[in-house]
């Protein structure tokens, strides 16, 4: 017995109130990238500034299958893309800060750039990007939309590497957006990405066939029992994962609270006993 309805392509326009499962749960985000080459051009097209009329073809190479156990959840679900045979995007979609993220995004980077085989040339290597969609601030002190980091000398800012690049969009942050990010229309597939119901995607699907053609297959995802499956599974690990972290934290901060308090304790104590060696000597 199938899972998935028979949808007519317009059906999406026709739903009404808020989706279940949007592209911020990382679930999602890869089947509808996994299912629609042309949205997964899109973003790209946008994300590294390439035109799109310059993109021959986008592989996904760790496609995974429908339904099946997920048992690495650090990385099973990041696409890893080949884009026109000669560069590698990584893909992620991250809605729980859990402390973790500029040293997990660098894992993929160099797990991802080293694909030389033993007497390969190393001039061969292929340009490796990662791009995070963050449903959250990276550095809170430092507020940007979208961001691009790689390797430089820190004194004269040349750069190192150039085939090494990590980049950041924040999802928290469309007004921040320059007119740059808005050139290549990355605020529009923020919007996208943070849409709660399909009021507003079928606002921003008004905007570009490409954008109708992602609400297209939010509703065909949506509509699979299956993907709803996982989905709902995906969202109550990431929730437990929260909660652990939080519980962390307020240890850790309770925890040094007190350590605060015994060291205060120990400064009061040495100040009343030097009080008392004093007036002894008196």
């Amino acid at each position: 017995m199938t899972t998935k309805l028979q949808l007519n392509k317009e059906e999406w326009r026709n739903a009404k109130g808020k989706i279940a499962y949007g592209m911020t749960n990382d679930y999602m985000f890869r089947m509808v990238l996994q299912s629609n080459n042309n949205v997964l051009k899109g973003i790209i097209s946008s994300m590294m500034h390439v035109p799109l009329d310059t993109i021959d073809s986008v592989k996904i190479a760790n496609p995974i299958e429908l339904g099946k156990h997920i048992e690495d959840k650090d990385y099973i679900l990041d696409i890893k893309v080949k884009l026109n045979d000669n560069s590698i995007i990584n893909l992620e979609m991250q809605v729980a800060d859990l402390g973790n993220w500029q040293n997990r995004s660098l894992s993929y980077l160099c797990r991802t750039f080293e694909t030389l085989q033993k007497g390969d040339d190393y001039n061969s290597v292929m340009p490796v990007t990662h791009i995070g969609f963050l449903d959250y601030d990276l550095f809170p002190e430092e507020k940007e939309f979208y961001s691009k980091n790689m390797l430089q000398n820190v004194k004269t800012g040349t750069i190192y590497n150039s085939n090494f690049c990590l980049r950041v969009l924040s999802l928290n942050q469309i007004e921040l957006a320059t007119e740059e990010d808005k050139r290549w229309h990355i605020d529009e597939w923020a919007r996208l990405f943070k849409a709660t119901t399909w009021e507003e995607l079928k606002m921003i699907a008004e905007k570009d066939k490409v954008y109708s053609d992602a609400a297209n297959s939010i509703y065909e995802q949506n509509s699979d029992e299956t993907v709803r499956m996982m989905c709902e599974a995906r969202r109550e690990a990431i929730f437990h994962e929260q909660y652990v972290q939080n519980k962390m934290e307020a240890l850790e901060k309770q925890l040094s609270q007190k350590d605060d308090m015994i060291s205060q304790k120990d400064s009061l104590i040495e100040q009343l006993q030097a009080e008392l060696e004093k007036y002894k000597n008196n």
